[in-house]
């Protein structure tokens, strides 16, 4: 179980700072639930508690895996598919996963076969997506703000 203050991650949204835990009634039931804050998009959510594992609730990274992700986003880009469809709904298990090295790949790839070939507008958005959630980590995980993560990103892209 979390608590208030955790820096936490929520697959395919991004992680954000637990800010309470609440009990509300929806639909006639009862339930806890975590009130997430993500910084990024000033976004709040509420996360049932008893759905954590099943969502994918994880901490925010440390230092040392920090430098892993960076070994992640530095590294050759990995052999995709051909097919628009295929390689698009391999990228996206990637995200849903909610592992922060499987969506460093996500960027990391897309990120060069843009500069390659150009992406389709549903690639680009994925793109943007993926970018958005390790963001949102990497400013967690370093106390950074956005346009410092931004940054780093693009620096090892150049």
């Amino acid at each position: 179980m979390f608590n208030v203050g955790d820096k936490v991650v929520y697959p395919m949204h991004g992680a954000g700072v637990i800010e309470a835990i609440e009990e509300r009634e929806i639909l006639g039931e009862r339930q806890q639930y975590y009130v997430m804050h993500l910084p990024i998009g000033e976004m709040k959510v509420m996360i049932p508690t008893r759905n954590v594992d099943g969502i994918g609730l994880r901490e925010v990274i440390d230092h040392h895996e920090v430098s892993k992700v960076f070994e992640v986003l530095r590294a050759q880009k990995t052999r995709m598919s051909a097919n628009w469809n295929r390689r698009y709904r391999a990228n996206l298990e990637k995200i849903k996963s909610g592992d922060i090295f499987e969506v460093a790949e996500v960027v990391r790839n897309l990120t060069l076969r843009d500069k390659e070939k150009g992406l389709s507008t549903g690639e680009r958005k994925m793109l943007d997506n993926a970018k958005q959630i390790l963001i949102s980590e990497l400013v967690l995980a370093q106390n950074i703000n956005e346009a410092e993560a931004r940054a780093m990103l693009d620096e090892m892209f150049r």
